[in-house]
């Protein structure tokens, strides 16, 4: 496979893509070579937003040369056609310092923008998602849920009930247009490695996905307890006071952020926070693992063996020619 197709290491939320991608470019070192990450992650780009999302360390940072990462407010929202700008410029810039850039990450929505571009859907319509949004104050998600279902029953199928904003848009683009989002998406390009902009970028999918669900539970349970250890309250109580942020944003719609906020709004106790921002996490592992088993040509490693680990890693700096 040419060293010019870019390898993107993705995977559920907490499956360990980004101690990967870190073991790789420490093992590249060791062989001469400099490897710059990429970030490919909704919630990393935002400022002020380091515990609750996981971030690489300030020491990993220094280590690797990380982007992606920091590059927006939490009031700016970043969409995925714009990450798929700026990550094609990184990489472009990368190659040029004849370095070796790795795109890891769990928002498939931005390696969909990077692999294949965006299909041509409606802007946002202000006016539309008003009334999508006064509607469901008086029913609830769940029933607008079902009012997609009956005209989007694909879109439906993979978006849970309370998953407002995903829903929202999805009967939003509906409405305005006549022609489900599912239909959107059938009709954006298909070939491989190539998206908007000038720029053709092929990628190769390597994919961390455990073998056992309960394990990566555990291990989701696990991270937030840390999370909370490590000042993710204080985080939010931040967060919380900025007068330029609110629940609609996108960046304050990332799981354990929106739960924090309900808390800090006195919505829900402490417990119930804890429990509801690990329950969110699961149902992001879920949906990201629904969209990756969707992509036949994946390379698929289990994170609960340590064969398919060292495989992993092998796989990446053969790859690139390093053994």
């Amino acid at each position: 496979m040419p060293a010019k197709t870019v390898i993107s290491i993705v995977g559920p939320t907490a499956s360990g893509k980004s101690a990967m991608a870190m073991r790789v470019a420490r093992q590249a070192k060791k062989l001469g070579r400099t490897i710059e990450i990429i970030s490919m992650d909704s919630a990393l780009v935002y400022k002020g937003m380091d515990i609750g999302t996981a971030k690489p360390s300030v020491s990993e940072m220094a280590e690797v040369v990380h982007h992606g990462i920091n590059i927006a407010e939490p009031e700016e929202p970043y969409s995925a056609a714009k990450f798929a700008k700026d990550a094609r410029q990184w990489v472009k810039e990368i190659q040029e310092r004849n370095n070796i850039p790795l795109i890891v990450g769990g928002t498939m929505l931005y390696w969909r923008a990077l692999a294949h571009g965006l299909s041509n859907m409606p802007a946002a319509s202000p006016e539309i998602r008003l009334q999508i949004e006064e509607q469901a104050k008086v029913l609830g998600w769940p029933a607008i849920h079902d009012e997609l279902a009956k005209v989007d029953p694909t879109t439906a199928a993979r978006l849970e009930k309370n998953d407002a904003q995903r829903v929202q848009r999805a009967l939003e683009i509906y409405l305005q247009s006549g022609k489900p989002m599912s239909e959107w998406l059938k009709d954006q390009p298909k070939e491989s490695g190539r998206g908007n902009g000038d720029i053709p970028l092929d990628l190769r999918l390597l994919s961390i996905e455990p073998s056992d669900r309960s394990v990566l539970h555990d291990r989701i349970a696990q991270r937030f307890d840390i999370m909370i250890e490590q000042g993710f309250l204080k985080e939010m109580e931040i967060l919380h006071k900025n007068p330029k942020l609110h629940l609609n944003l996108p960046s304050m719609r990332a799981v354990g952020y929106r739960q924090g906020w309900d808390y800090l709004d006195g919505k829900i106790n402490l417990e119930e926070f804890k429990a509801q921002a690990i329950a969110a996490t699961r149902q992001l592992a879920k949906r990201q693992l629904t969209w990756l088993r969707g992509i036949s040509d994946r390379e698929v490693f289990d994170p609960l063996h340590e064969s398919d680990m060292y495989r992993c890693e092998q796989v990446c700096l053969a790859h690139y020619q390093l053994i």
